[in-house]
């Protein structure tokens, strides 16, 4: 699957709290999001409208690597 080209950090944000992501604070036009599911991790999500394509598939091949998940089902996960 594709990834979208239409999508802005705040949807990533919401997105992203399946899988138990919390924003933990906002610098700027900054967002780190943690988690503690499966070991503490973080990640930093800027709050652009729209995201650049590549900067999206690096958030997302942080995140399913992870929770251990192969990139295209957690791109079927919140996409599809």
């Amino acid at each position: 699957m594709k990834l979208p080209r239409d999508l802005d950090g705040e949807e990533l944000v919401s997105l992203l709290g399946r899988f138990g992501y919390v924003t933990s604070r906002q610098t700027g036009s900054h967002i780190r999001m943690t988690t503690t599911e499966g070991g503490e991790h973080h990640i930093t999500i800027p709050r652009h409208s729209p995201l650049r394509v590549g900067t999206l598939s690096a958030i997302l091949r942080d995140v399913a690597e992870h929770l251990d998940m192969d990139r295209n089902v957690l791109i079927e996960t919140l996409f599809g």
